[in-house]
């Protein structure tokens, strides 16, 4: 197969089940090796938009808004970090402590996403390995900033962008478009515009699919 596949990875560094879904479809991938090439690109989505300054005790928000107790936030949390280990992600063991709004993470990733795939890629998992590995204030500057460097990024750059409002337009009309085409969780894998593989799945469930479309 000589055209590379367009894989949009629709998703919020704040959910765990996109570091999940991530490590599975780099597993798919990986597994599939060079007869599918692809290009990836990592698109906006926030799940707390509303999120103000100081965030959220995790706690505190799952029971807000999903009414789950302590005990079943503490088995949630032992089945991520389980199903993290599996695929190589490292999960805090305590969680990840507050919810942080995300707006400036995605301002960013659209920059390192201009400045290449590679790029792009690289600040997602510096980011996901901040906020899930590391429960890092994901709201603080620089902290992002230092994510940017981890990820090989100029740092200079990443801190010029954060101090005002660079990408902020394009980010939001992003957001609006998978919003508006239905998207409304995460993470969504949208395969050459028109395929949907929705949430943490295994590596099994993409390497299948991707053979299916690709007829691999």
């Amino acid at each position: 197969m000589n055209k590379p596949l367009k894989i949009d990875f629709v998703s919020d560094i704040a959910c765990p089940w996109c570091a999940i879904g991530l490590a599975s479809l780099d597993e798919a991938l990986r597994r599939l090796g060079s007869e599918v090439p692809v290009e990836l690109h990592f698109q906006p989505f926030e799940l707390n938009p509303n999120m103000p300054p100081g965030g959220q005790d995790i706690g505190e928000h799952l029971r807000e808004k999903y009414g789950s107790t302590p005990e079943q936030q503490a088995g949630a949390r032992e089945n991520i970090r389980q199903r993290g280990a599996a695929l190589g992600f490292e999960f805090r063991k305590e969680g990840r402590g507050r919810v942080w709004n995300t707006f400036n993470a995605h301002r960013l990733l659209h920059w390192a996403g201009l400045e290449g795939p590679q790029a792009q890629y690289a600040l997602k998992k510096a980011l996901l390995q901040a906020y899930h590995g590391e429960a890092r204030v994901m709201e603080d500057l620089e902290v992002l900033a230092q994510a940017a460097e981890a990820a090989g990024l100029d740092g200079a750059r990443a801190r010029e962008i954060l101090a005002g409002e660079e990408y902020a337009d394009q980010v939001r009309e992003r957001e609006s478009y998978y919003v508006d085409h239905g998207i409304h969780a995460v993470p969504s894998v949208i395969i050459n515009d028109k395929h949907l593989v929705q949430g943490g799945q295994p590596p099994e469930a993409f390497e299948q699919a991707l053979r299916q479309i690709t007829g691999s």
